[in-house]
């Protein structure tokens, strides 16, 4: 009787370890430059549905849009991991678990006012759950 019972005990602490391994992960994986930095402009949509796109004008110089992304961005937790303000790809995590990703942003001046591209997706996972685009929504401004 109590064989079983320990069997299950032990499979069961086996399994919160693999969780919490895989929490770590998540947190301390080392996030590449070369990989994430990408031109949201000409990168090709991820194979996967975790990620969202945004390509507007709004009628703010590049100056005024990077400052309110960057503010945004940075209240949020974000870090610019490449790049820069105009040009550049920052990571932002997710609330619960701190799952990286990666919003790879562009301003390109248009007019009188500013073309954004953006392109943020998850790097673990299948699904987001539309957290990639209610974060453009929140960052972009309009």
């Amino acid at each position: 009787m109590l064989r079983p019972l320990l069997l299950i005990l032990i499979m069961l602490a086996a399994l919160v370890a693999l969780f919490l391994a895989f929490a770590v992960y998540v947190r301390v994986a080392p996030s590449d430059p070369q990989v994430w930095n990408v031109d949201p402009v000409t990168a090709p949509d991820p194979e996967r549905p975790n990620f969202a796109r945004v390509d507007r004008v709004v009628a703010l110089s590049p100056d005024e849009a990077a400052e309110r992304i960057a503010v945004t961005a940075r209240r949020e937790g974000a870090e610019l991991l490449a790049g820069d303000e105009m040009s550049g790809t920052w990571i932002a995590r997710t609330a619960l678990m701190r799952f990286p990703d990666y919003v790879s942003i562009r301003l390109i001046p248009e007019g009188d006012g500013t073309r954004i591209v953006a392109l943020s997706r998850a790097r673990f996972g299948y699904s987001d759950r539309g957290v990639n685009a209610a974060r453009l929504a929140r960052w972009i401004p309009d």
